[in-house]
């Protein structure tokens, strides 16, 4: 039986390690990282009041969603968009290689219009369904518009009144095409010739399709968080992690001894599964969130301090090493878990009302808090359990405890 508990632990502790050692760095490099960490382009935008519209909360409102839209359809990594006052909006767009097509991108009211030769508007963006950019057979760019059902009736009515005559397709009071009208066009469809790239066809594209701003808004300010910035904030967010980790592993076996090292052990399953689930969520890591990283492991050698401590004083009564391990847990785990649900529950305030990196804070504070409380209560008590029962070591001080002579003492005391 007790060859049988050294042949599990043995097991389960080189397994730990070597997936640890195996998978820290691709997990940590796979992971989704933000602004402070890639780099990137930080841009605040402002409604402005017009004779043709005032900004109030639904215009901003609606902004802020056209943004995202806008933001979503350009496939960046993370973005983080929020309001900062009554008319601002800061939009932080990671990895971003050219800012300013970006940027292009963000701050056109993209209101579209179709005018007659008199110069009327008789359609506008809400008359449209869809937008595409493709490559017609002579190798032009363009986008081809697809209309709703009213506005294919509109455009019907359009190109049917204006035969032999122009009309002129605008986007934001400039003409972006003026074709001439030879037939009725009745299909409900329509194409847009002038973009001088592909990736440009696709930018218009995507303000056609996201529809137009309700109201005016003007870029305030621009910031390029530069990769030499973003890789300096990540060389000190490992260096920091690295500390962080080996203090913790020096603590836990100065202190602890033998059950500070299972412990250690449990913390690099800990630190494995944490990394896997953002991984697996395709959560963006940045700096806020790896404080919430640091943090968590702080609760999690916190959780294995109450225990052992426990551990010890029950062995100062006198029981077994064995019998005080368990008495330690017991005592320990309504502690641990009201600490534990106390982090968790302030993670989830800050997630629902927080904005931008206080969520990315706030969900590896709260993953990292019940992985803590999960791996305390089973990795580090299931190793501890097959250690005592392989018997390797009879000595209290192996394991952080008193010596036989000081609880004979002590006892007597008592």
């Amino acid at each position: 039986m007790r060859k049988d508990n050294f042949i599990k632990l043995l097991v389960v502790v080189l397994a730990i390690i070597g997936i640890f050692s195996f998978y820290i760095s691709p997990l940590a490099y796979s992971i989704r990282q933000g602004l402070d960490l890639q780099g990137g382009t930080h841009v605040v935008l402002e409604a402005v009041d017009t004779p043709e519209a005032k900004v109030n909360e639904d215009a901003m409102q609606r902004v802020v969603k056209i943004i995202e839209k806008r933001v979503n359809e350009l496939g960046l990594t993370e973005p983080v968009i929020q309001r900062e006052g009554e008319k601002r909006i800061i939009v932080e767009l990671p990895g971003i290689k050219d800012p300013d097509k970006a940027i292009q991108v963000l701050g056109k009211t993209a209101m579209l219009e179709f005018q007659d030769e008199a110069g009327n508007t008789v359609m506008n963006g809400t008359d449209l369904k869809d937008a595409q950019a493709q490559i017609d057979q002579s190798n032009q760019n363009l986008v081809s518009l697809e209309f709703s059902a009213e506005g294919s009736e509109k455009f019907a009515d359009l190109t049917s009144k204006n035969i032999g005559k122009k009309i002129a397709i605008l986007l934001d009071k400039e003409v972006l095409t003026a074709p001439n009208v030879k037939e009725a066009i009745t299909g409900g469809k329509a194409v847009i010739t002038g973009s001088r790239t592909l990736e440009e066809a696709q930018n218009l594209a995507i303000l056609l399709r996201s529809g137009s701003l309700p109201v005016k808004v003007n870029i305030i300010e621009t910031r390029t968080v530069g990769p030499t910035l973003g890789q300096d904030s990540k060389d000190k967010s490992e260096f920091a992690f690295a500390i962080g980790i080996g203090a913790v592993i020096l603590f836990m076996v100065l202190f602890y001894r033998l059950p500070g090292l299972v412990a250690d052990i449990s913390l690099m399953a800990y630190v494995i599964m944490l990394l896997f689930l953002l991984k697996m969520l395709d959560a963006t890591l940045t700096l806020p969130g790896v404080a919430g990283i640091i943090l968590s492991i702080g609760m999690a050698v916190d959780a294995n301090v109450l225990i052992f401590e426990h551990f010890k004083e029950e062995y100062r009564f006198g029981k077994t090493l064995r019998m005080s391990m368990d008495a330690g847990f017991k005592r320990a785990f309504m502690t641990i878990l009201d600490s534990h649900m106390t982090t968790i529950l302030a993670s989830a305030v800050l997630f629902f009302f927080g904005t931008g990196t206080v969520k990315g804070f706030a969900i590896t504070l709260g993953l990292g808090t019940v992985l803590s409380l999960f791996t305390a209560t089973t990795f580090t008590q299931y190793m501890l359990k097959l250690l005592f029962g392989a018997n390797l070591f009879k000595n209290p001080t192996i394991y952080g405890a008193s010596s036989p002579t000081e609880v004979v003492n002590n006892n007597a005391k008592n």
